[in-house]
C-alpha cells in the first residue's frame, strides 16, 4: 500500500495546482437593510473591529479596539458612530456588501451612491468614503452612553467577571464617565482610568499579595484610551439624546456644510499609559499620520492579498448548486471565520473567545440581559482570559500559517511572567510560574474565582478560614492547611494546566515557522517548573517525601480540566507536561544550555503514566489515577493526549484505545456536545473518523443563527464565540492534515464527497497545495520540493 501511495504522489508531482475561484467566492451581500444591529457585518483589520450595519436607512458602526480595559477590566466599546445622507439614497436600492479579499464593506445605493468603510492595518484609522453621481448632505453622529459614572447592576457585573460574585452593598463597582470634547470639524474623547480603582490593585489585597503590590505589573495603571473623530467639511452643530435598544446616549452632531458628491470620515484610535496630555500628544501624531488614505489602502490591499494567498480550503465549489450544498458551506464559513480573526492582527492582548472585538447589544444575544445592559456587556467579560476557551483560537493560526497573529496570545503570558512567579514565590517558597485557568490580564487569578464569594470584604484579605484546604495524604488521612493560594471557585481549584497547552503552542509555533521563540523560552521552562516544584512541595507537606516509591511526582492536588477533582496524577496534567518537555528536548541546539536540558530530561523522567481503566467492556484512558468521584463540568480531559497534544493519532501507536476512549470512556453524556469549546468533531478528526468527523463538522461549521453567517453562539459563552468558530476550523484542518513527526498525513478524515482546493501548512517551513476530487488527490504541490517524500496520502 504504501508504495502505491508514493506512486501516486510521483503521478501527480506534474500536475499544476489550478485554483478555480479566489476567495471572492465567499463574499456576504445582503439587499435589505437590517433591524438592529444583532444583524451587523464585522469590519476588521490591524487591532480594530466595527459592527457595520444600515438601520432605517442610517448607518451605523460600533467601534471596538484591543485593550481597551477601564478600572474594573471591562473591556468597553469606544463609541457608536451613525451617519445620515440625504436625500435618502436607499429609497430604490440598497446592497452592502462585505469584500473579503481587500477586507472592506461597500454599501451601495440610488444614483451610483457608494459608501466605502474600511480600516487599516498598519495604523488604527478607520475610513468612511462616501460618493454619489448626486450631492448629498452628510449628519455624522457620534454616539456615547458614557456620559456619567453609572454603577453596575449585578447582572451586568458579568462585563467584569472578577466582580461578578461582589453584591452591590458590599462594593459599588462603577463604569466612569468618558471626557468628550467636540471641536468645529471633530471630535476628541477618551476614557482615563482611575489608579485607585484598578482591579489589579484590588486583587492583590484579595489575595494576600499586598506586601509585594508595588511589584506587580498592573496593565490598567494610567491607561488612556479613545481617539478623534475627523469630521472633514462637516461642521458641528450640537448634542442630541435619545435610546438606542435600552440604553440611553448622547449624540455630538456634525453636519455638512454645503452639499457635495465626496464626503470622508476618519476615526483616528489611541491607547497609552499616562497622562491625558501626554494621550492627547500621541493621538495628534496618529492623526497627523492619517493622511493620505490612497497610498494606505494600497499597502491594505497587499497585506490582504498577502493574508488569503497564504492558506484556504474551498469545498465544492464546482457543484451546479453549492449555496445549498452542506460542504459549500461548511468551506465558505471556514473562510469567513479566518476573517474575523484577522481583525485582530497586531493586537496588544490576544482574542476574547467570548466576542472578539465584535459583541453587540446584549439585548439580542440573550433575554436575561434584555433592558439590563450597555453595548460593553459580555459574558465571563472583563480583562479575564480562560485558556481553555483562548486556546481554540489561537490552535488554528499554525496550519493556516497566520503565525503573526499568535503574537498577541504569546505576549500575554510573557508579559504577565513576573507576576506569576512573584505569586508562586510569595505563597509557596518555591520555584516557576503559576497561571491559574481563569487569568487577569495582569496574570492574577480573577478576583471572582480566587474566591468565589468575595466575603462581603472585597478591599481585604481574603480570611484565613477561607483558605483553609482539607486534603488527604497517601494513607488516606485528612489534614487541613491555610493556603493564600488556593482558588475555591470548585471549577477552576488547582487548574494550571493550561500554561502548558499554550507553552505547547509556542513550541508548535517555532516547528512550523522556525521563528526564533527565544522570548518565551523562560514562560515556557518555568511553567514546567511550577509542576515539578510544586507538586514535591505538596507530597513533602502531606506525605513527608516529595516523590513516589519509583520517584515519580505525585500530582496531587490536582484537577482534570474543570470536570474531575482533586485528582492525582490527572491524564491533561501528565500529557501537557510529557509534550512540552519532549518539545523542549527537541528544540535545536541554540536553545537551552546543557543544564537547562538536564533539568528538562530529568523531569520527564520524574513524571508518572498516564492511567487506564475498563469502562463498558473496554479499556480505555482514564482522566486520572484517582479523583473524589465528583464529575463537575464537561470536559472530556481523558482526550487531551489526542487534542491538544496528540499522543495518540492517525498513524501513531495506541490508537484503538483512544478510539475507544471516545466511544467508551465518558462519565456523562453531557460530556459529547458541540456548542462553543466543545471539540467534539475535532477528536473524531484526529483519530481518522471520517464519518463522524464529517457529520460533527457539518453542526460545528454551519451556518450561525445571527445574520451574518459565522456570529455563532451564544452557547455556553457569548456571541459571537470566537471559540466556537476556532474549534471548527481546527476540525475542518485536522479532517484535511494531519502530521508525525515529518510525516504528513493527508486526507486522514476526509470525506469522498467533498472535492477541495487546500492549502495548509506543516511544520519545518512545509506547505501543502492540493486539489481533491471524489476522495483522490489530482494535483499536489509540496514546498520545499524536499519534503515530497515526507508525504502519505491516507486511503
Amino acid at each position: 500500500m504504501r508504495k502505491l501511495l508514493l506512486s501516486a504522489l510521483a503521478f501527480i508531482a506534474c500536475t499544476p495546482i489550478v485554483t478555480a475561484q479566489d476567495i471572492s467566492q465567499y463574499d456576504i451581500a445582503w439587499t435589505t437593510q437590517s433591524r438592529n444591529s444583532s444583524e451587523s457585518m464585522p469590519l476588521g483589520g490591524g487591532d480594530i473591529g466595527c459592527n457595520v450595519w444600515v438601520e432605517n436607512n442610517d448607518l451605523l458602526f460600533y467601534i471596538g479596539r484591543s485593550g481597551t480595559y477601564d478600572e474594573n477590566g471591562s473591556m468597553l466599546k469606544l463609541g457608536r458612530v451613525r451617519l445620515q445622507l440625504s436625500p435618502n439614497p436607499f429609497k430604490s436600492s440598497f446592497r452592502q456588501e462585505l469584500k473579503l479579499k481587500q477586507g472592506h464593506i461597500e454599501i451601495k445605493g440610488d444614483n451610483n451612491t457608494r459608501i466605502k468603510l474600511w480600516v487599516e492595518v498598519f495604523q488604527p484609522v478607520i475610513h468612511v468614503e462616501v460618493s454619489s453621481d448626486q450631492k448629498l448632505r452628510a449628519k455624522a453622529i457620534f454616539e456615547s452612553w458614557r456620559t456619567e459614572d453609572r454603577q453596575l447592576s449585578v447582572e451586568e457585573r458579568h462585563q467584569a467577571w472578577s466582580y461578578s460574585n461582589v453584591p452591590p452593598d458590599k462594593l459599588a463597582v462603577y463604569t466612569r464617565k468618558d471626557t468628550i470634547r467636540p471641536q468645529a470639524h471633530a471630535l476628541v474623547w477618551y476614557h482615563q482610568n482611575r489608579n485607585g480603582e484598578t482591579v489589579t490593585d484590588r486583587e492583590a489585597v484579595q489575595q494576600h499579595l499586598g506586601k509585594v503590590k508595588h511589584q506587580l505589573w498592573n496593565p490598567m495603571k494610567d491607561l488612556v484610551f479613545g481617539g478623534e473623530l475627523v469630521a472633514g467639511s462637516l461642521k458641528f452643530t450640537g448634542t442630541m439624546d435619545s435610546v438606542y435598544v435600552a440604553t440611553r446616549y448622547r449624540g455630538w452632531v456634525y453636519e455638512s456644510v454645503a452639499p457635495a458628491q465626496k464626503i470622508n470620515l476618519e476615526v483616528v484610535l489611541h491607547t497609552a499609559q499616562g497622562t491625558p496630555a501626554q494621550w492627547q500628544k500621541g493621538l495628534q501624531a496618529a492623526v497627523a499620520r492619517s493622511a493620505g488614505s490612497s497610498v494606505k489602502w494600497a499597502k491594505n490591499e497587499a497585506w490582504w492579498a498577502q493574508y488569503w494567498d497564504r492558506s484556504h480550503i474551498y469545498i465544492n465549489t464546482d457543484k451546479q448548486d453549492p449555496a445549498n450544498d452542506k460542504g459549500w458551506e461548511v468551506g465558505r464559513n471556514y473562510n469567513v471565520f479566518r476573517y474575523q480573526l484577522a481583525g485582530n492582527a497586531f493586537g496588544e492582548w490576544p482574542t476574547k473567545f467570548n466576542g472578539g472585538l465584535f459583541t453587540f447589544d446584549p439585548d439580542f444575544v440573550k433575554g436575561d440581559y434584555k433592558n439590563k445592559a450597555t453595548p460593553d456587556f459580555r459574558r465571563w467579560g472583563g480583562s479575564i482570559f480562560t485558556a481553555q476557551n483562548q486556546r481554540l483560537v489561537y490552535w488554528p493560526m499554525l496550519k493556516s500559517g497566520d503565525f503573526s497573529l499568535m503574537k498577541p496570545q504569546f505576549e500575554f503570558y510573557r508579559r504577565a511572567l513576573g507576576n506569576a512567579l512573584l505569586r508562586t514565590k510569595t505563597y509557596w517558597g518555591h520555584g516557576g510560574a503559576s497561571f491559574t485557568e481563569q487569568l487577569e490580564n495582569s496574570g492574577l487569578p480573577g478576583g471572582h474565582p480566587y474566591e468565589r464569594l468575595w466575603g462581603g470584604r472585597p478591599l481585604q484579605p481574603r480570611s484565613d478560614s477561607s483558605s483553609t484546604r482539607v486534603l488527604k495524604n497517601q494513607k488516606g488521612e485528612v489534614m487541613k492547611f491555610v493556603d493564600y493560594g488556593f482558588l475555591t471557585n470548585p471549577w477552576v481549584m488547582d487548574h494550571y494546566d493550561g500554561q502548558l497547552e499554550f507553552a505547547k503552542m509556542v513550541l508548535d509555533y517555532q516547528q512550523y515557522s522556525g521563528a526564533d521563540i527565544s522570548p518565551y523560552l523562560t514562560f515556557i521552562e518555568e511553567s514546567v517548573r511550577f509542576f515539578d516544584e510544586h507538586y514535591q512541595y505538596w507530597s513533602k507537606k502531606l506525605n513527608g517525601y516529595p516523590l513516589d516509591a519509583h520517584g515519580k511526582l505525585i500530582l496531587y492536588p490536582g484537577t482534570a480540566l474543570e470536570t474531575y477533582k482533586y485528582a492525582t496524577n490527572a491524564t491533561s496534567t501528565i500529557a501537557g507536561l510529557e509534550s512540552v518537555l519532549n518539545g523542549l528536548m527537541e528544540l535545536p541546539g541554540r536553545y537551552g544550555t546543557a543544564a537547562q536540558r538536564a533539568y528538562w530530561k530529568g523531569l520527564l523522567d520524574r513524571l508518572p503514566q498516564i492511567s487506564t481503566r475498563e469502562l463498558n467492556g473496554h479499556t480505555v484512558i482514564a482522566p486520572a489515577q484517582a479523583w473524589d468521584g465528583k464529575v463537575v463540568n464537561t470536559e472530556f480531559p481523558q482526550l487531551y493526549p489526542v487534542f491538544p497534544y496528540h499522543m495518540y493519532g492517525v498513524g501513531k501507536p495506541g490508537l484503538q484505545l483512544a478510539q475507544d476512549t471516545w466511544h467508551f470512556g465518558a462519565d456523562s453524556k453531557s460530556q459529547y456536545a458541540i456548542e462553543s469549546w466543545h471539540p467534539d468533531p475535532i477528536y473524531a478528526a484526529d483519530l481518522g473518523l471520517t464519518d463522524e468527523a464529517q457529520k460533527l463538522t457539518i453542526r460545528k461549521l454551519g451556518n450561525a443563527p445571527f445574520r451574518f453567517p459565522t456570529f455563532w453562539g451564544p452557547g455556553l459563552d457569548w456571541a459571537p464565540d470566537h471559540n466556537w468558530g476556532g474549534s471548527g476550523i481546527i476540525a475542518l484542518q485536522e479532517m484535511m492534515l494531519q502530521t508525525n513527526g515529518r510525516k504528513i498525513y493527508l486526507m486522514p478524515a476526509w470525506p469522498k464527497d467533498w472535492n477541495a482546493d487546500v492549502k495548509l501548512h506543516a511544520p519545518y517551513n512545509t506547505t501543502i497545495e492540493a486539489s481533491i476530487k471524489d476522495g483522490k488527490v489530482v494535483s499536489l504541490k509540496v514546498t520545499p520540493e524536499a519534503r515530497r517524500k515526507d508525504v502519505v496520502v491516507s486511503n
